[in-house]
């Protein structure tokens, strides 16, 4: 499911127009740093390369709470970008929605991201 999100917010930002391109570049970094993350992780997991050590759990729950870190920032950042669009008249309302709905995608990626994060530290524990 992150990955889905993660995607979405790459492909509206790749495709709408830069207001503020060092904000947005975060933002680009932020999702495809994320999704190459998370693709080799569940690789990782997937071919059992883990063998259940206590370090690969550890290495689960890092990751997670920076990804949630990193799309917190992109969030932030996503909305301030929106917000400019909103008031200045040089954007359509094609951008304008497009950069909305990245901000929306990078809110439910992060909100994930923080989920996933927080299971990982309860599996550490129990």
């Amino acid at each position: 499911m992150f990955k889905v999100f993660g995607g979405l917010v790459w492909i509206l930002i790749a495709s709408s127009l830069v207001p503020l391109p060092l904000a947005q570049g975060w933002v680009m970094f932020v999702s495809v740093f994320c999704f190459v993350g998370t693709t080799v992780l569940l690789f990782l997991y997937i071919i059992n390369i883990h063998d259940r050590k206590i370090s690969w759990y550890i290495l689960d729950a890092v990751y997670h709470c920076i990804a949630a870190l990193f799309y917190l920032s992109a969030v932030v950042l996503e909305g301030l970008v929106t917000n400019i669009m909103d008031h200045d008249l040089n954007f359509t309302q094609e951008h304008y929605h497009e950069n909305l709905v990245a901000t929306v995608f990078s809110a439910l990626a992060t909100l994930l991201y923080m989920f996933h994060a927080c299971l990982s530290f309860i599996r550490l524990v129990i």
